[in-house]
């Protein structure tokens, strides 16, 4: 890592490091357990954003950006969701040609029996952590996603660097 930091201060190389590791961590957890049901961890997004929603469910287009994926991806994830009978895609009621994914009573009840293996599961990976240590851990990762949005939002809004190209 020395030789990407400036001046030898490797210190937040290292904790991007163990951010990232720490999520892979976490991500394998949950594909693993979301997997062994059947389901693709991008699957299990979806079926958790539709648990938490209305009755009217949400259009591929509002799950794409919660997601932050495409709405390609999403459209694949509705199809397998759907042909397992835990989503079903409706008519918009407000406007006749779009469509909304609702999820299914089965939905709801996969996801009630996914519900105690999962806490079972973060109960295990967050052993030992005090519940001001696991506070001030969400505050800080939910800081980091606060700065790397305002990034995303700069790079987007920016007009690229002229002095690159001359």
């Amino acid at each position: 890592m020395g030789t990407f930091a400036c001046d030898g201060d490797t210190l937040a190389l290292e904790a991007a490091a163990a951010v990232r590791s720490a999520s892979q961590a976490v991500d394998r957890l949950r594909s693993q357990g979301a997997a062994g049901r059947g389901l693709s961890a991008g699957a299990l997004d979806v079926l958790v954003r539709l648990g938490a929603t209305t009755d009217e469910g949400l259009s591929i287009g509002e799950l794409a950006r919660a997601g932050g994926v495409s709405s390609r991806n999403i459209t694949g994830l509705v199809d397998t969701l759907e042909r397992d009978h835990l989503v079903k895609r409706v008519q918009d009621r407000h406007d006749r040609r779009s469509v909304r994914v609702r999820i299914t009573p089965s939905g709801r009840d996969w996801l009630e029996s996914f519900r105690q293996p999962t806490q079972r599961a973060m109960s295990a990976v967050f052993q030992g952590f005090s519940p001001a240590e696991l506070d001030q851990f969400r505050h800080l990762c939910l800081r980091l996603v606060e700065n790397q949005q305002r990034i995303e939002h700069y790079l987007r809004t920016s007009p690229p660097d002229q002095s690159a190209s001359s």
